[in-house]
């Protein structure tokens, strides 16, 4: 009886314990989450190696590179160890690469960020066998973008704009440009346009035998320089910098050829100047073909050249016209065979497929068919013909991983709802499979080519068990048609403890950009949740322009940014404000960057919809934001004046609506303070009162623990306030 009680009595209090331990407030909720508790556990980088049974990870000290057995997950032996390197002159690997051969490795150390991508830092050559480490330079500053040629003998890298080639084996290191100039010229990295909206840092590549390298020459000479204010003690100072704003000079660019033989340069007939683009720049299979992506200014014409690097002469294998802009990123995952048939993605259907095309560019064949858009291609087995891909074929809120054989049959290798993605190995025998929902944190899967899984690497069942504790309020997505028709794809987030009969107000949260999506079942427990345990319903709704539904939906934006995308964002909140449990008075919308100029879009052109809205970097005048972005879906100012004047936030700053929290960091380098600072002044013109979060010395991020704590607890301080 007694053993009875005592284990009644234990029980009653472990429950006690789990429930207040599932009773955790929302403002642990927000610490938790701004402090990153939220994000997955992921495994530490994978480095194939060549046989495609093995993997390196650097490991948790950062000392040691370590080789693994990819079927079991067996640690089998130790490539790099600092403690064990006699004479070694770093403390840590902060990165690393193999040389093709897997006899050497370049690892870097000390990175300091410059832009998104960008950084420099001080690389070091290691040999495998003797153990043995030394600088990879001890001339001038510290480097960028190091890369071993193919046969391992020699490393190019950048250092103050101009290229270099060390030549290990005779200790000697070669300028190959020497005109680099800080804000003048650039030879083989970004300049900051390419590196932002090109989503590339390095433009040099070595010729599959060794003997040529490629790169891109930026003269930045003619692009307007842009300053911003670093606030520091006793005075400020200025960072200045080229940033082409929509309609002003671009770099102008040309391609060439440096042969490391007998040290001459040439430059290829590819076009040169500044109203084309190279955003790619890759070898094909043989030193006989460089293949360059050029763009023309407008982004309409897309050219895939194959170059010979000797007579320099250009021969296009393919292109792409369009009435709106042909997408660059269609080439993104170019694959060359060995046989130099290649492999991208196009939308000359109406939907984002895979082709493949033959070796002189003529097409062979469409690989993938159907009304829903390929979103990634991951390889191609020449010996099987299949290529694998990632796909939004269920539904555009999802993505599945795919097989397609040469007769175009696919097979979805992972049925689970939800959000999954690959990376295979050299061979596509295996691949690391991650997988995730709005319940499920990521799961990391090493499977067979087909799918099959061999074992869990990372399954964040803590993190399950963690989230779990918050009792966290669930997302629903919801397809439902505005007023003018256009049917959208949303979720909702409905306040915790709900009573029938209550009207609560609604938050809405949006990005709205062409080609994106926010709409995704993923996991990413965010502000929503904890709006939603302060009793509010929080709701996000894709738009027109929005990704993943085929080319006419992704494009119907062009030409009149903001002027669709704020229809829908008007259009939902009147659907949501017919809903029983949601009060069509209370309703403001939030966004960051392309999400804050919506949000102004829609506190200015909404009917009086919305009675709140938060704004963080907004682009609140387009001439001012950069060439590349800008004008790839507006063209030039000076060819669409009536597109640039319509959602001119500045010149409408009179017509604003609601109450306002406009949010901006000093050294945002992407979109500028200045875009808030001049919106400001026509606020104040017009008597309209607002508020406003300045951020001293963040970038567009505005990252941090403590700022984002600072950021969000912002936020629910005005909407409280507001709603």
């Amino acid at each position: 009886m007694k053993i009875r009680t005592l284990c009644i009595a234990v029980m009653a209090l472990m429950a006690c314990g789990a429930a207040v331990e599932a009773q955790k407030t929302s403002q642990e909720y927000l610490e938790a989450f701004t402090g990153g508790k939220f994000s997955p556990a992921r495994p530490a980088e994978m480095y194939q190696m060549n046989d495609g049974k093995h993997y390196t990870v650097l490991s948790e000290d950062k000392k040691r590179i370590v080789k693994y057995e990819y079927k079991t997950g067996k640690e089998v032996g130790t490539i790099v160890d600092l403690d064990k390197t006699d004479g070694c002159p770093i403390e840590e690997i902060e990165g690393y690469t193999f040389d093709a051969q897997e006899q050497k490795l370049l690892l870097h150390t000390e990175k300091t960020p410059i832009y998104r991508r960008s950084y420099t830092t001080t690389y070091y050559v290691y040999y495998i066998e003797r153990r043995h480490i030394e600088p990879l330079s001890d001339k001038g500053d510290r480097q960028r973008d190091a890369q071993f040629s193919p046969d391992g003998r020699m490393v190019a890298f950048a250092r103050d704009n101009n290229l270099f080639v060390r030549k290990l084996l005779y200790n000697t290191e070669v300028a190959v440009t020497k005109d680099g100039e800080t804000n003048r010229v650039i030879n083989g990295t970004a300049d900051w346009v390419y590196e932002e909206e090109f989503m590339q840092t390095r433009y040099f590549a070595w010729s599959p035998d060794s003997k040529l390298l490629a790169y891109v020459r930026f003269d930045e000479g003619e692009v307007n320089r842009f300053s911003f204010t670093e606030y520091e003690a006793p005075y400020t100072s200025e960072y200045t910098y080229k940033y082409p704003k929509a309609g002003t000079a671009n770099s102008s660019v040309s391609l060439h050829v440096y042969d490391c033989e007998n040290r001459t340069t040439r430059k290829m007939d590819a076009g040169e100047g500044s109203e084309i683009y190279f955003p790619i720049l890759r070898w094909t299979n043989s030193s006989d073909a460089l293949a360059v992506v050029r763009l023309d200014r407008s982004q309409r014409e897309l050219d895939l050249l194959s170059v010979n690097p000797r007579s320099g002469v250009a021969t296009r294998l393919m292109g792409e016209k369009d009435k709106v802009y042909a997408d660059y990123m269609n080439l993104l995952p170019l694959h060359f065979n060995s046989d130099n048939s290649f492999i991208c993605m196009s939308e000359r259907d109406g939907y984002r497929h895979l082709y493949l095309f033959n070796a002189n560019g003529s097409l062979a064949r469409q690989m993938t068919k159907g009304e829903w858009d390929v979103t990634d291609f991951y390889g191609y087995n020449e010996k099987s013909k299949t290529a694998y891909f990632q796909a939004a074929k269920e539904n555009p809120a999802e993505r599945h991983v795919y097989s397609a054989d040469k007769n175009g049959n696919i097979i979805c290798l992972d049925t689970r709802p939800g959000t999954h993605s690959a990376t295979f190995t050299k061979d596509m025998k295996m691949a690391v499979m991650q997988f995730n929902n709005t319940e499920t944190p990521d799961i990391y899967t090493l499977t067979d080519s087909k799918g099959k899984a061999i074992r869990t690497i990372e399954d964040n069942s803590r993190l399950v068990a963690y989230a779990d504790s918050f009792r966290l309020p669930k997302k629903e997505f919801i397809t439902f048609t505005t007023a003018e028709g256009v049917k959208l794809n949303g979720w909702i987030v409905k306040p915790a403890e709900m009573k029938e009969g209550e009207e609560y107000p609604l938050v809405m949260v949006q990005y709205s950009g062409p080609n994106s999506q926010e709409v995704l079942n993923r996991w990413k427990p965010d502000w929503e949740q904890y709006l939603a345990q302060e009793g509010y319903a929080v709701a996000c709704v894709d738009g027109r322009g929005t990704g993943a539904r085929g080319r006419e939906f992704r494009t119907c934006t062009y030409w009149h940014l903001g002027r669709y995308e704020t229809a829908d964002q008007v259009g939902a909140a009147k659907y949501f404000g017919t809903l029983p449990y949601i009060d069509a008075e209370r309703i403001g919308i939030w966004g960051w960057s392309y999400g804050g100029f919506m949000t102004l879009n829609c506190l200015t052109f909404g009917e009086g919809t919305f009675k709140a809205g938060i704004s963080i970097a907004p682009v609140t005048d387009w001439r001012l934001y950069n060439t590349a972005y800008t004008e790839r879906f507006m063209c030039r100012p000076q060819d669409n004046p009536e597109g640039y004047e319509e959602h001119d936030l500045i010149k409408h700053a009179g017509e604003l609506e609601g109450k306002l929290l406009l949010v901006h960091g000093t050294a945002d380098d992407n979109v500028h303070f200045q875009q808030s600072m001049l919106y400001v002044e026509q606020l104040v013109e017009a008597g309209k009162q607002f508020e406003m979060q300045v951020y001293p010395n963040k970038n567009h991020s505005i990252l941090g623990p403590k700022t984002r704590l600072h950021l969000y607890t912002r936020f629910n301080e005005f909407l409280k306030r507001n709603l």
